[in-house]
């Protein structure tokens, strides 16, 4: 039986992330893999994400924020997705990364900016527009 803050995580992770996306972290993995994905779940999701002192949407931003700082296009790309699932917009969005290339450096708001025009690509080829 998994715990009360594995069950909020695997739901808030579903919510920003996507049943998809998650659903496919969780399939066909090892043993180490299955156990970093359940340790993700219960603590970074359930431990932190659902903590009631920030808003999810809050959450997402500075996410975005740490990612474009650290360069981590890959990680990036996935919160921009989740981004808009909790209600961010792509405005909110470019701010951050205007903010980002202040205190991080123009290659990281760049390099933000260029994700988010691929995101928001997709976006408009699923139909949800920004």
């Amino acid at each position: 039986m998994k715990s009360r803050r594995f069950e909020e995580g695997l739901k808030i992770r579903r919510a920003v992330l996507g049943k998809e996306h998650v659903d496919r972290a969780f399939a066909d993995r090892d043993e180490f893999s299955l156990m970093r994905q359940e340790l993700m779940t219960e603590f970074i999701w359930g431990g932190i994400w659902a903590r009631k002192q920030l808003p999810l949407k809050i959450r997402s931003l500075i996410t975005l924020a740490m990612l474009s700082g650290m360069n981590r296009s890959a990680e990036l790309k996935l919160h921009l997705r989740g981004a808009f699932n909790t209600g961010c917009t792509k405005d909110e969005i470019r701010e951050v990364f205007f903010q980002a290339g202040n205190y991080c450096g123009t290659p990281a708001a760049n390099e933000g900016l260029r994700i988010l025009d691929e995101v928001l690509a997709e976006r408009d080829k699923k139909g949800k527009g920004a």
